[in-house]
């Protein structure tokens, strides 16, 4: 069997989009991790299906490239809005609903806004910060980040006795010449991602909290380009957040329901 599919990326965070609204599509662990292979698939991040869902405008269901399905992908949920516009689906509500609950969008060009859930509970350890800004996150501040052997240092933290159960997201960041950098280990990728919308939020986020910010935008500069987070805090708790960057088409195809060798 055939299924049609699409490839977009939002500041190189690639996904592989599904319009499943007939909900034919087969929820198979095996075949989306062989559908998100790099080099005997089709090759992404994670696999997003769009489906009817009743008082919003679709519904999002995001898997890992592992194949498990994960909780929100913040740069997936703009490029869902993006695929939904490209499908010509009306969109009157401005608003789809994910594992988290529903999300606000708005398009400016080839840039999507998209509102994210508010965080009340943020963990102050030493060197780092700990959050859920729809997927669990730790943000580490670090020196010379873009030279340090990320993969090595994230999994460390990852696969820890706290953290291993479930896994979290590594963030490390840094501030140069008053430019915000980042980068990211997602689990179920478990690898570094070009840039991870959720992470990149945690990271704004705590560096509103280092610099005493009460509300405004950060913008970071990912591996993969530059995302904004506006924001508003009050004693340490987020709201009214926004995540804005690049969503954009890339290519489309057919592919059979395939199993990784």
């Amino acid at each position: 069997m055939q299924f049609n599919f699409y490839k977009f990326q939002g500041t190189g965070n690639d996904f592989i989009m599904i319009d499943d609204r007939l909900r034919t599509f087969p929820i198979d662990e095996t075949v989306i991790n062989a559908w998100c292979d790099r080099k005997f698939g089709i090759g992404a991040d994670g696999l997003i299906l769009l489906q009817n869902e009743e008082g919003y405008d679709f519904r999002m269901v995001y898997f890992n490239a592992d194949g498990k399905e994960s909780t929100m992908c913040g740069n997936g949920g703009r490029c869902i809005a993006a695929f939904a516009k490209f499908l010509k689906i009306p969109l009157t509500q401005q608003q789809f609903v994910a594992i988290d609950g529903p999300h606000d969008f708005i398009f400016n060009g080839d840039m999507v806004q998209l509102k994210m859930k508010d965080v009340a509970q943020i963990q102050h350890l030493d060197d780092a910060y700990v959050m859920d800004t729809g997927s669990p996150h730790y943000v580490v501040f670090g020196r010379d980040i873009a030279a340090m052997e990320l993969v090595e240092k994230a999994r460390k933290i990852r696969y820890n006795d706290k953290f291993k159960a479930v896994g979290i997201n590594v963030n490390f960041t840094e501030k140069i010449n008053n430019q915000y950098f980042i980068r990211t280990y997602e689990r179920g990728v478990e690898d570094e991602t070009l840039s991870c919308g959720t992470g990149t939020v945690a990271t704004a986020l705590s560096w509103a909290l280092k610099e005493g910010l009460a509300d405004g935008k950060i913008a970071l500069i990912t591996q993969g380009g530059k995302l904004n987070v506006h924001f508003k805090q009050n004693n340490g708790q987020f709201s009214d957040i926004w995540l804005e960057g690049a969503a954009v088409f890339v290519f489309e195809g057919t592919c059979a329901i395939i199993n990784k060798i």
